[in-house]
């Protein structure tokens, strides 16, 4: 018997037309009375834990403390929220709205977050924090470079959920729709009645290679920090050259944020 008050979302849906894939999913997870529980926030929580886990595994390999490597993780995580919360209001469209109703800017569910705003701040309070938990920093970006990736890796599947970070039209077997994107409200530039490029999943494979070529590197880093360079490399390839592709199938005005 479910609940009163619980209502399940699956109202929604995405398509794969070339594939004859059509699966029933919704942003909404579950609503219970005034609260609903987004996917969004489910996947990337899934994907910070996973990211923590895979971290405390592999703390003593690169000589940290597991204890204090938590403490610098669990406070630049707090800070990272608050801060792709604020870089999200900040860059919004409706900005004006919110600081006209500051309350607003407390209401997660209403918006959403984005990724940049939390890496700027993650990385300002781990500098902090390291020196606080006398912690050595560049192992410790070696470190979270990698639980980036897993995250990255995973969160971009909430862009799928709700339907968002896709590009152009396209007609590749991979080609994805669904009612969010045929009502054309999350950007413009393409054909609602015709499918999209998923660029989130295009983004996540990457983040995916780049987090196996990194793993495989470990014992062969030759001092601390040589990961987190390598992942700053690969990202920095992900701008200069991937984005400019992705710039040129991308039409959601969102995919910056996330």
């Amino acid at each position: 018997m479910r609940p009163k008050g619980l209502v399940v979302s699956m109202q929604h849906y995405v398509e794969f037309p070339n594939l004859g894939w059509k699966i029933p999913i919704s942003p909404d997870l579950i609503s219970i009375g005034p609260v609903t529980i987004k996917w969004y926030g489910v996947i990337i929580a899934v994907g910070f834990l996973l990211a923590m886990i895979y971290a405390l595994k592999r703390a003593k390999e690169f000589d940290l403390n597991p204890d204090r490597m938590i403490d610098v993780v669990l406070v630049s995580a707090l800070f990272a929220f608050v801060g792709a919360r604020l870089y999200y209001v900040v860059f919004s469209e409706d900005r004006a709205q919110f600081f006209s109703d500051p309350i607003t800017i407390l209401q997660v569910w209403n918006g959403g977050l984005a990724i940049y705003g939390g890496v700027i701040f993650a990385f300002l309070t781990a500098l902090w924090m390291c020196r606080v938990r006398k912690v050595n920093t560049l192992a410790m970006f070696d470190i979270a470079s990698l639980g980036f990736l897993i995250g990255q890796s995973i969160g971009r599947w909430g862009n799928f959920v709700n339907q968002e970070a896709f590009g152009g039209n396209t007609n590749l077997p991979w080609a994805m729709t669904g009612d969010i994107i045929k009502q054309g409200v999350v950007g413009g530039g393409y054909d609602p009645d015709l499918p999209v490029h998923p660029t989130f999943l295009y983004e996540s494979i990457w983040c995916f290679v780049g987090f196996l070529l990194l793993f495989r590197y470990i014992k062969k880093r030759k001092f601390n920090g040589d990961i987190a360079l390598r992942y700053m490399i690969h990202k920095g390839y992900t701008v200069k050259q991937a984005k400019e592709l992705l710039a040129q199938l991308e039409h959601d005005k969102n995919y910056e944020d996330f």
